[in-house]
């Protein structure tokens, strides 16, 4: 048995449930699944080993979800996405149109860099990915994320929205 058969059957049901976890789709699931392994076939070349080899993996399950998301963009509806985005500050997964406006208003009161920030995690962005476009360090995106979802989640639950 060669290395990568290894890592597959060592690795591929976790990385399966994660993925699932994030598009509630078996079948979805196990077309990444596999597109992550043929990935890390012909990309191990640049692994550079400041990870584990699971955190690797995880990573490039990762990112073929978001560029799956990224290429069914023009079909979500911008409020899917802010729910996705939303929801892991939220106690319920479901919003509202009532709520995604207002969330609409709420960020449109934010400086241009911040909307920015903002509207690049919505639709899947990466932090690194964030931080090379808005030329700032991927730990103050980071922040700027938290603080974002911590004060619409304070201003909604005033709202009692």
């Amino acid at each position: 048995m060669n290395q990568i058969e290894k890592l597959y059957k060592l690795y591929k049901d976790d990385i399966y449930r994660f993925l699932l976890s994030l598009t509630h789709d078996p079948s979805l699931s196990e077309d990444l699944l596999s597109e992550t392994f043929v990935n890390a076939i012909t990309s191990i070349g640049n692994f550079k080993g400041q990870s584990s080899i699971k955190t690797w993996l995880f990573s490039i399950a990762r990112n073929l979800w978001l560029q799956k998301l990224r290429k069914a963009r023009k079909t979500i509806e911008y409020n899917d996405l802010l729910e996705l985005y939303v929801s892991e500050t939220m106690d319920d997964r479901l919003i509202t149109k009532e709520k995604a406006e207002r969330i609409k208003i709420l960020l449109s009161q934010k400086d241009k860099r911040t909307q920015k920030i903002i509207n690049m995690r919505i639709e899947g962005y990466s932090f690194s990915e964030i931080s090379k476009e808005v030329n700032i360090t991927e730990s103050s995106a980071r922040v700027i994320d938290f603080r974002i979802k911590k004060w619409i989640k304070s201003v909604l639950e005033k709202e009692e929205l």
